[in-house]
């Protein structure tokens, strides 16, 4: 037979153990309310990206033509860690957008690199830029050729299939030393002090860690991830913008 002391004790600790879940309930329930707003923060941001924050407007819009597409530029460096991460993410979004988009891509310039980027632009005057893009960024950050001379450049374009004599031809041209001499201009007028860039539309102006900023210190995944939503806002918009203008 339980003794009323016994009741008391029990009725006691069952009281101590409601009140024990009560209150993980709530810190559960605080907790749960606290990641939902989190989250829809982020969306609130990846919905609507802020100038200045997720994005940035050139102080001067540059040409992109006369095509109905929308112009994505990418500025990038062959030796880029970051680059070489954000590219096979870039590349998936960019094989999405189809017709929607012209992307081009530029190596920027760099004191004691300006053999990758004279091999960027030779590729890309005889037309196999795209071709080789992902072998030369395996080359620096796999292999260890760090394309750093004409020497190394060479090793590298020997090894390739493409036709060897029509590339040293354009790696040796007027064309490409005209390119290289230009580039620091043309990356002052795209506002450009940090690669990866995207420039769309030739006024809008974002990167993998703007479109991360709302997440505070995020991985270099979260960053590149974050950015195609940002692009695909600014499209938009851009695409908005020329039908408007167009009536």
């Amino acid at each position: 037979m339980e003794s009323f002391g016994d009741e008391f004790m029990q009725d006691n600790l069952e009281a101590q153990l409601k009140r024990r879940r009560f209150s993980q309930f709530i810190a559960v329930a605080g907790l749960s309310c606290l990641n939902i707003n989190l989250g829809m923060n982020a969306q609130a941001s990846i919905a609507k990206p802020e100038a200045g924050i997720e994005y940035t407007v050139l102080a001067q819009a540059q040409s992109t033509g006369s095509s109905p597409k929308i112009e994505v530029i990418e500025f990038f460096a062959y030796y880029c860690h970051f680059c070489y991460g954000l590219e096979p993410t870039l590349a998936e979004w960019v094989k999405k957008q189809g017709d929607k988009i012209n992307f081009k891509r530029i190596h920027v310039l760099n004191p004691g690199v300006e053999a990758q980027q004279k091999l960027f632009f030779a590729l890309d005057a005889i037309g196999k830029a795209d071709e080789l893009h992902n072998q030369i960024f395996d080359a620096y950050h796999v292999q260890r050729n760090r394309l750093m001379t004409d020497e190394q450049v060479r090793d590298f374009i020997n090894k390739t299939t493409i036709d060897k004599a029509a590339f040293f031809s354009a790696y040796n041209s007027f064309t490409v030393k005209t390119k290289q001499g230009r580039s620091q201009r043309v990356m002052a007028d795209y506002e450009v002090n940090s690669w990866p860039t995207l420039i769309v539309d030739g006024r809008f102006h974002t990167s993998p860690s703007m479109a991360g900023k709302e997440y505070g210190r995020p991985s270099e995944e979260q960053a590149n991830q974050a950015l195609l939503p940002v692009l695909d806002w600014l499209i938009a918009k851009a695409q908005k913008d020329k039908a408007a203008a167009s009536k």
